[in-house]
């Protein structure tokens, strides 16, 4: 068994300029997304918004727990059925339970996974993050998703990226509005990770079937932050585009497994597909 690693954050943030910049009067995606799911790392605006936000869409609950089980029936498959051992997790938001390296751990716990987020709060809990298996590691980057170079060259310090990686993109890319931006930054992820690597990656959708999705995600750009945008199921196939969709493709997160889709399951605005890189 190998020495437990001294998990590294990677650039340092000093803590008051990380205080200075957590906005308490403003409610924040990351922590409104972390009171739908239960969690206490959460202000009073943020619970308020989150009501609010339910009160025009009530499943919208139903769809971040969703999102989470889409995560874990992914990070299972790939490690259990493909041999994933390597996870590179972009907006990892505040941690709950079943993140990406308990899970990849518990199956395999030589795992690693490096987590990149540019909210303030989730780095003040980044140590509930940096946890691992002795025989794994994890470690935790402060940056932004549109930085790929940063993000690749920190990563490259606790993954290998001459082997397959995860890249894990949930509910992220939604917040780049510039379509050929959006797709172009995923894009220069995979195209620096070799070939038996993954995409896992989830996305708000539009639907004329959901219209109370519109109004929810219309009163948070008008009040909340960071601002998002919403694409249609087709826009969200177009991020695996080069790439071979395993499973039912792209779905809804609720109804996405490895063999097949659950079409008993009633669909949420949270769409999600898994896709490798040959």
């Amino acid at each position: 068994m190998s020495e437990r690693p001294t998990p590294e954050t990677a650039p340092e943030t000093a803590p008051e300029e990380l205080r200075a910049r957590i906005n308490t009067s403003q409610p924040h995606t990351a922590r409104i997304w972390n009171y739908w799911l239960g969690g206490k790392d959460n202000y009073d605006v943020d619970r308020a918004a989150g009501d609010q936000i339910r009160q025009l869409h009530p499943g919208i609950g139903e769809y971040a727990r969703a999102d989470r089980r889409f995560l874990g029936a992914a990070v299972r498959h790939l490690v259990d059925k493909v041999g994933i051992r390597q996870f590179l997790d972009v907006g990892t938001g505040l941690p709950t339970a079943d993140n990406t390296h308990e899970v990849a751990q518990a199956l395999a716990p030589e795992s690693r996974v490096v987590y990149v987020d540019n909210d303030p709060l989730v780095l003040a809990h980044a140590r509930a993050l940096l946890t691992s298996t002795p025989e794994g590691r994890t470690a935790y980057l402060d940056a932004d998703l549109r930085d790929v170079d940063t993000i690749l060259e920190h990563a490259a310090r606790t993954l290998d990226l001459s082997r397959p990686v995860a890249l894990v993109l949930l509910g992220v890319v939604i917040f780049i509005e510039d379509e050929e931006q959006a797709r172009g930054v995923v894009r220069r992820i995979m195209d620096a990770l070799p070939s038996g690597s993954h995409l896992v990656l989830s996305h708000t959708i539009t639907s004329p079937a959901m219209p109370d999705v519109d109004a929810a995600v219309a009163f948070w750009n008008e009040h909340g932050t960071p601002k998002l945008t919403q694409r249609i199921p087709a826009q969200v196939a177009e991020f695996f585009d080069g790439l071979e969709l395993i499973g039912p493709g792209v779905v809804s997160c609720n109804r996405w497994h490895p063999d097949v889709a659950d079409e008993a399951v009633e669909e949420v605005a949270m769409f999600g597909g898994v896709a490798v890189k040959r």
